[in-house]
């Protein structure tokens, strides 16, 4: 009889992954390390309407259309996520056919945006809990549809810093809530669930590792806290209502600073929290665009705050750029992110249902 280790069994399970160190939560790969969904129900549909991505698994050949995708790159809006685009073709040397352009695949939903790449795909997540939240619960489902093997998220993003000089660059190393809590704290069929807020710790030391000391802005590790509010749930005092003074917020930010956070947004929770449960590899990059020890509102020039805003795409430029030379996938790519049409009546409505406003 032959005894078998936990960890041969974990090796024998990763055998084909692309990281064989890479660790994933129970239930959330399939052998070939191709996502598996964490929902017995979606198997048995019919078919699965992406509704706000305007995709579908009846309608779409997503498999052609989205297998190869190894980093999918978020951040609040659609230009920026379309500029992001341009830039990571330009870095790992993706061309495009002749007489072809990028475009935004989910055009017909009206709500986000999405841009591939070869094996990055770039989408906007709106701003907030909810709308990331909608957009995660789909693209990992669109992971899973298209059979994407061991896919790394990234959220690229700003916020406001907590002792940081503006254009600081803050990697996530945790999240908490406004109250402190480090976890995802969702109502489902009237109980509330908490999931835990995890980062990878080992793509967050990557990424660190790969801030260039000559670069003229500091890159720094630190607690995010993800508020649900701009104004008051980040303690600003230059909201339509204020019921605290200006030292009571300075308490409130010192306090938290104390603690180890070094920046507040609006997404980083439901983001560490999800793709945790999904078992999927994430970080969260952000940059400062002030020292909110200093201020409330962001008075930084327009061209320095778009310079700013690259330094964060800069980083996990330069990871998704050292991982494919180090696979020797550099420019050897194939397509270019058009749509495969599966069934053209079940295409049809789904753009239909998509562009349906209520």
């Amino acid at each position: 009889m032959q005894n078998h280790c936990g960890k041969c069994s974990q090796k024998s399970k990763q055998e084909n992954h692309d990281d064989p160190d890479e660790e994933y939560a129970e239930g959330t790969r399939y052998p070939d390390g191709s996502v598996k969904l964490r929902n017995p129900h979606i198997e048995l549909m019919d078919q699965d309407i992406l509704y706000h991505l305007a995709l579908g698994s009846g309608s779409h050949d997503l498999v052609e259309m989205f297998r190869d995708v190894k980093f999918v790159c978020m951040g609040g809006t659609p230009r920026r996520m379309e500029m992001f685009a341009y830039y990571i073709m330009k870095e790992i040397g993706y061309k495009l056919p002749t007489g072809t352009t990028l475009m935004d695949i989910s055009q017909y939903s009206y709500r986000y945006s999405m841009f591939k790449v070869g094996p990055v795909l770039s989408i906007s997540h709106g701003m907030g809990t909810p709308s990331i939240g909608i957009l995660l619960h789909e693209t990992i489902k669109l992971m899973y549809h298209s059979k994407a093997k061991d896919p790394i998220f990234f959220r690229l993003g700003t916020c406001g810093g907590l002792g940081v000089e503006p254009g600081t660059v803050v990697i996530s190393d945790d999240a908490i809530d406004g109250l402190g809590n480090h976890s995802y704290s969702v109502p489902i069929l009237g109980k509330v669930v908490q999931r835990p807020c995890k980062f990878d710790k080992k793509l967050t030391r990557e990424l660190k590792a790969l801030a260039d000391p000559e670069d003229p802005y500091e890159t720094t590790l630190g607690t995010t806290m993800c508020a649900d509010d701009f104004y008051e749930g980040q303690g600003r005092c230059d909201g339509a209502f204020c019921d605290y003074s200006e030292a009571d917020k300075l308490e409130y930010l010192e306090g938290l600073m104390k603690s180890g956070v070094k920046n507040i947004e609006m997404e980083s929770v439901p983001f560490a929290a999800l793709t945790n449960h999904a078992g999927i590899k994430a970080a969260v990059i952000c940059v400062a665009l002030l020292n909110r020890l200093k201020g409330d509102q962001v008075c930084t020039p327009k061209e320095v705050l778009n310079e700013y805003q690259l330094r964060p795409q800069i980083l996990v430029a330069r990871y998704i750029k050292k991982y494919l030379q180090t696979k020797g996938r550099l420019s050897s790519f194939e397509g270019h992110g058009s749509i495969c049409v599966k069934s053209p009546r079940r295409f049809k409505l789904v753009q239909q249902e998509s562009q349906t406003f209520e």
